[in-house]
């Protein structure tokens, strides 16, 4: 992505302030191999290590965040659904990927969506939320629930389809222009036969040797990943705010005459903050490491690769919001008065440590049974 972090970054602030993305560089990303990465080979695709991912994610992070977060929900949430999917739909996906096709998943709270079967065809009707991308992308796993199964289904959905509707409904102060909106099926018909089950605790699933993957690496669960990557993308905009900081206050004046670079305080509060980051980023690329040695030998994960991967991202994120508050306090009330892109920056970093896949309190209270001897929960 080296070529466009610039024009990223050139139309931040105004994808900050309409709540959309350039729709040229859209259409230049469209045009990158950062959407086949996590894609294998045999699906057209480039089979990118963790680690190659989570760098141009890092690094797009720190040039624009509403950007970066649509690409690391498309990255994470193909890896999952070529794992549902799985050989049966190869060549739907292979397709897909060779068009560069971008992909999202709006499942959050508040999502209810029904299928009626009608023979070859599914009807869905209902609404999905939180689709980060989907005014982007072009295609939306759907999860819903039918009368006759014992567990929801999913299936992939075509955005452009005219029984599809996005509804603007992201009217968030951070990553503004991420596009985390509801989507509505209404009565869109999908394939039957392209319909697979997404059974609960679907990691322990994948992990069954008998269970036929396009690849092995679709066997490593999508949520730890994401986690994965939304602490290298917490480090990448953390780094690029501390660095910003540390060059923009070096002819500043604080009160009474004294220069900021001659503060102590300034001092302790930097060299804190970098440290932060550092710790961050070794963090979680070790674990990404980790999954990238694993995935190489073939090696099946188990549940404690999964909290692993993790409590890594999100103690990064953690980590990095020490560091994000650090900076804050550097700043002080001048540098929030001077419009600086910290103050969107800032607000950006926000959503990292709240999204559910790696939030604190969710990951620590199952760290805590595990520790206890208990039995892990996370359904996802």
């Amino acid at each position: 992505m080296a070529p466009l972090l610039e024009a990223m970054a050139a139309q931040a602030p105004e994808a900050d302030r309409t709540r959309s993305l350039s729709g040229d560089l859209i259409a230049e990303i469209k045009k990158t191999d950062l959407m086949r990465m996590s894609a294998t080979p045999s699906i057209s695709g480039l089979g990118a290590s963790i680690v190659a991912m989570a760098d141009e994610l890092r690094a797009v992070a720190g040039h624009c965040t509403s950007t970066a977060w649509c690409l690391w929900n498309h990255l994470c949430v193909f890896h999952h659904f070529a794992g549902l999917l799985g050989p049966a739909n190869a060549d739907m996906l292979a397709e897909a990927v060779s068009k560069r096709q971008w992909f999202c998943f709006p499942a959050g709270a508040s999502s209810q969506v029904t299928g009626v079967v009608k023979g070859e065809t599914t009807i869905l009707e209902g609404v999905a939320a939180f689709g980060s991308g989907g005014r982007y992308a072009d295609w939306a796993g759907v999860v819903f629930v039918t009368e006759d199964a014992e567990v929801p289904q999913f299936a992939l959905a075509d955005l452009h389809h005219p029984q599809v509707r996005i509804d603007p409904t992201w009217d968030a102060m951070s990553l503004r222009a991420s596009a985390t909106d509801h989507i509505h099926y209404d009565g869109l018909d999908v394939p039957t036969q392209r319909v697979v089950p997404w059974p609960p605790m679907y990691r322990v699933a994948f992990r069954d040797p008998d269970r036929p993957m396009i690849d092995h690496r679709y066997r490593e669960d999508w949520v730890g990943l994401s986690v994965l990557w939304l602490g290298a993308m917490a480090t990448g905009l953390a780094e690029v705010c501390l660095d910003d900081t540390a060059l923009g206050i070096r002819d500043r004046i604080a009160i009474m005459g004294t220069r900021m670079v001659d503060r102590p305080t300034i001092h302790v509060n930097l060299g804190r903050a970098r440290a932060l980051i550092e710790a961050a980023t070794d963090t979680v690329y070790a674990a990404m490491s980790e999954t990238d040695a694993r995935i190489a030998a073939e090696v099946m994960p188990t549940e404690g690769d999964y909290f692993r991967q993790t409590s890594a991202g999100m103690q990064a994120v953690h980590l990095c919001d020490e560091a994000m508050k650090l900076i804050l306090r550097v700043l002080g009330g001048n540098g929030l008065r001077e419009g600086t892109t910290f103050e969107r920056r800032y607000r950006d970093f926000q959503a990292m440590p709240l999204h559910i896949n790696g939030h604190i309190d969710r990951i620590t209270e199952q760290l805590g049974r595990i520790q206890l001897g208990l039995e892990p929960q996370n359904p996802f």
